[in-house]
C-alpha cells in the first residue's frame, strides 16, 4: 500500500522536475508578453502569443510527470510571479483555479489522453484573458489597480481607447486557437524527438 501511494505522489525528483519545467514556463510566458506588452495598441494580443508559445512546455510537463500536482504547481508559480510584478491579481487567481480544472481534465485519463491534455492546456493558457476582461467588466477598478501598480496612466488610456466591443471575443477566439495549434505542435515534438532522445 505504502509503494502505491509513493508512486501516485510526487517524488522529490518530480518535484524538481516539476519546478524546473514550471520556471521555464514562467519564462515562455514572460517572453510572449513581452512582445506584444509594451504596445497598448498591441498588448491585446498577448494572450494569444502566450498561448502559442507555452504548449510545448506544458505537455513536456504532462509527459514528465503525469501526476496530479505539476500543472497546479505550475498555475501558482505563474500567478505569483505575475503578482509580484504587479499584473492584475484576477489573472494571478486565474492560473491557480484553472490549473486546477485544467490538471483534473487531463487527469480523468490518468494524464494519458492525448485530447484531454489539449484539452487541458487551452483551458489553463486561457487564464491571461482574466485580466483582460476587466476593461469591460469593471474598467475603473482596473485601471485603478495597475496605476497603483506602475502601469502609465497614458498607456492605460491608450488600451481603453482601443478596448473596442469586439476586442474580447476576438482574444478569446485567438488565444483558443493559437492553444490548439501550440499543444499540438508540443505533442507532435514529444512524440517525433524527446521520445526518440530518451528524454519522455
Amino acid at each position: 500500500m505504502i509503494n502505491e501511494m509513493n508512486k501516485k505522489g510526487l517524488s522529490v525528483r518530480d518535484l524538481i522536475t516539476t519546478g524546473v519545467l514550471a520556471a521555464l514556463y514562467v519564462v515562455c510566458a514572460f517572453i510572449g508578453e513581452l512582445m506584444f506588452g509594451f504596445f497598448p495598441v498591441l498588448t491585446f494580443l498577448c494572450p494569444l502569443s502566450i498561448a502559442l508559445i507555452c504548449g510545448p512546455v506544458f505537455m513536456l510537463i504532462l509527459a514528465k510527470v503525469p501526476k496530479h500536482g505539476p500543472i497546479l504547481i505550475t498555475g501558482v508559480l505563474v500567478g505569483g510571479v505575475l503578482y509580484v510584478t504587479g499584473m492584475y491579481w484576477l489573472m494571478c487567481l486565474a492560473y491557480v483555479i484553472l490549473g486546477i480544472v485544467a490538471e483534473l481534465v487531463a487527469g480523468s485519463a490518468n494524464f494519458k489522453s492525448r485530447i484531454r491534455n489539449l484539452i487541458s492546456y487551452m483551458i489553463f493558457v486561457i487564464s491571461p484573458i482574466f485580466s483582460y476582461a476587466m476593461l469591460w467588466i469593471n474598467q475603473d477598478a482596473y485601471v485603478k489597480y495597475l496605476v497603483e501598480n506602475g502601469t502609465e496612466q497614458a498607456y492605460m488610456d491608450t488600451m481603453i481607447a482601443n478596448a473596442h466591443i469586439w476586442v474580447l471575443p476576438a482574444m478569446i477566439v485567438g488565444n483558443l486557437i493559437c492553444s490548439f495549434i501550440s499543444g499540438k505542435f508540443g505533442q507532435h515534438l514529444l512524440r517525433k524527438h524527446f521520445e526518440k532522445a530518451g528524454v519522455v
